[in-house]
């Protein structure tokens, strides 16, 4: 059943013992697209400027609890239109890093070929306002 998740080139990029491009697999390959997902601001790529989650509007805002629900809502949505193998359960946020500018974003997904719940927490870097 862990076939229909699939294999893809791992990322970010790395060789194999033989030389060749590293391979991510099943779930592997599932974490590493929905990190990349997470990092690519929408109209980043040139061929796919639809691509892409909308988090990247929030490096400079406050953080309060208007702004983690737009976050938040910004992440249900792309992992929903971008990732197809999963649901996701429920996204909290850590902010014991705030000070230093990370908010540390820990993502439940349930992977739908297996009915496998994973998480994954994304380090993500916000530039604190001045006062």
């Amino acid at each position: 059943m862990a076939d229909i998740l699939g294999t893809g080139v791992g990322f970010p990029l790395r060789v194999d013992a033989r030389g060749g491009l590293a391979l991510a697999r099943h779930a592997e390959d599932v974490q590493e697209a929905i990190q990349v997902i997470l990092g690519t601001a929408p109209g980043e790529r040139p061929m796919r400027p639809e691509f892409g989650c909308g988090i990247h509007d929030y490096v400079f805002e406050n953080v309060d609890p208007y702004t983690l629900g737009r976050i938040e809502q910004e992440i249900l949505v792309a992992l929903d239109r971008w990732e197809p193998r999963i649901d996701v359960v429920d996204v909290q946020f850590d902010l014991s890093r705030i000070d230093n500018g990370e908010l540390l974003i820990d993502i439940s997904y349930l992977l739908r070929p297996t009915n496998d719940l994973r998480n994954l927490v994304y380090p993500f870097y916000l530039i604190p306002a001045e006062d």
